[in-house]
């Protein structure tokens, strides 16, 4: 890796002909930033992309590359990537249907708009991962006629697509109206019963950890259910009768789904697993009854969870926000909150509830004003990046509070050069808030080059365009490589100094 020729490839005000000199390099990492860059010529593209598959690839899917550009043979994974993004050509969905690697027909397997015959040759590959594949992504009617293929693995694949018919779906689930698999991954390859060993010794060994089989394909099966609780197109009716299976996997996937009936969601709300219960508490579709009776859960995380729920109550969020950590998040219900309703939570006299409501960044001109005044330490430290607060309301927020607030007051956008430089040479330095200076596009020299003696800040400060030149080009050679690649990546760096950074003999 050379990171200061990676840093340098994604400088953006490299010239051309340099582009041409790092490309003349056929450094496999260099190409891999230069891909990136949007001032690319066509020319400069196609000799990227010929030279590693992987940036072909990447450069495909970002649309700069046609059909014309790739030779299916020489590159197939940037072609199946034009198909895939439905720019190739129909012939080469012929030619990969029938390619002796599988990876290439398992890929081409997920391209949408194939060919009605590649589809039907690929539904009757004989590698089954090939067609679990299709059954991933294919249409209704294709869907339904591999439901009953014979692979447990593709069933599981029908049962997460989701233009699967709910017909189709409800019999995944209970197996009723389908013949029996005859097989999974598991019974494809070992005598049954087996369980996969979780610390499995054998190197080219792909079961999942706990794979097992004794017949009846269960892993397989455990896994098709889950997929098909999470499937939106799943009808309710068929998996109402999973709310007492022994998985606490399947019935979290259960609990979190917005059409559970009014008696299922209070048996879930009694599951003896708190993870369960957890999902149950942020499913937007439970009611108020159900909301306040959670509150009393003892479970933290499912209080946690009660407060993530954009349908809870501001009553119930007020009493929640006083006992339970929410982390420094705008919740949904806050952001939602009517203008009666967010003055009402700022005048509060419970400090939790206004430090939620700080963490809206739409607040009116009073409220906002209003918080920025707080007693409270925490409610200061929500509302500090607010856009609109002036200089002198930052300045009073840590005048009062001092390194509680001054990392948050750092990302104001408003925040000025002068207070930058305040804030860089406070005392005791807080090392949170040199990170947040040094990606502040007010930043300036003296107080970036305060940030330079913070590790974490560093490589950050590198990249800052108020950067003086000349310490640029010092940190080139910095001992951190990350330090080094911000550097040579920093649209300031002076031009003189970038030919001098590429090797000799790169002639395009």
């Amino acid at each position: 890796m050379h990171p200061v020729l990676c840093g340098l490839a994604a400088n953006a005000s490299l010239p051309s002909l340099l582009i041409d000199q790092l490309i003349a390099l056929a450094d496999d990492a260099v190409d891999s930033e230069l891909a990136h860059r949007p001032d690319l010529s066509h020319a400069q593209v196609v000799a990227l992309a010929s030279r590693a598959e992987a940036t072909a690839v990447q450069l495909a899917y970002e649309g700069r590359l046609t059909a014309s550009d790739i030779d299916p043979v020489a590159q197939p994974r940037a072609a199946l990537a034009l198909l895939d993004e439905q720019a190739g050509r129909p012939e080469w969905a012929r030619l990969f249907a029938v390619d002796p690697v599988v990876e290439h027909r398992e890929k081409l397997a997920e391209c949408p708009g194939l060919p009605p015959d590649v589809v039907e040759t690929l539904a009757a590959d004989p590698d089954v991962r090939v067609v679990a594949e299709l059954a991933l992504w294919t249409t209704p009617e294709m869907a339904t006629g591999l439901a009953s293929h014979p692979h447990a693995e593709v069933r599981r694949a029908v049962a997460a697509n989701e233009a699967t018919p709910p017909a189709v779906l409800a019999m995944l689930v209970t197996g009723e109206g389908l013949p029996a698999a005859q097989w999974c991954l598991v019974c494809d390859r070992e005598r049954t019963p087996f369980v996969h060993d979780p610390h499995c010794p054998r190197p080219d060994c792909d079961l999942l950890p706990g794979a097992s089989c004794d017949g009846s394909h269960e892993s397989t099966v455990h896994d098709m259910r889950e997929l098909a609780l999470r499937n939106p197109a799943t009808p309710v009716e068929a998996v109402v009768g999973l709310a007492d299976h022994p998985s606490m996997v399947l019935r979290r996937q259960l609990a979190a789904r917005p059409d559970l009936p009014p008696d299922l969601k209070e048996r879930l709300a009694r599951d003896p697993a708190p993870v369960v219960r957890a999902d149950l508490a942020e499913n937007p579709a439970i009611g108020d009854a159900q909301i306040r009776a959670l509150t009393a859960d003892l479970d933290q995380g499912v209080r946690r969870s009660l407060a993530h729920n954009p349908s809870v109550p501001l009553d119930v969020l007020g009493r929640l926000a006083a006992v339970t950590k929410t982390g420094p998040t705008l919740l949904p219900r806050i952001a939602t909150a009517s203008p009666a309703e967010v003055e009402d939570m700022a005048r509060s006299t419970n400090p939790a509830l206004r430090m939620l409501v700080a963490q809206r960044r739409d607040l009116p001109t009073g409220i906002r004003d209003l918080l920025a005044l707080d007693p409270d330490a925490k409610v200061v430290k929500s509302v500090a990046p607010h856009p609109g607060l002036s200089e002198a309301q930052l300045r009073a927020m840590v005048d009062r509070h001092g390194v509680r607030v001054l990392a948050k007051v750092a990302t104001n956008p408003a925040a000025s050069p002068a207070l930058l430089e305040d804030l860089a040479r406070h005392e005791p330095p807080v090392q949170k808030a040199f990170r947040e200076i040094a990606r502040h596009p007010n930043a300036t020299a003296p107080s970036l080059l305060a940030c330079l003696t913070d590790d974490q800040a560093r490589p950050i400060a590198a990249g800052h365009p108020a950067l003086p030149p000349h310490v640029m080009v010092e940190l080139l050679s910095d001992d951190n490589w990350q330090v080094a690649e911000a550097a040579a990546a920093n649209p300031s760096l002076p031009q003189a100094v970038m030919p001098e950074l590429i090797p000799a003999g790169a002639e395009p």
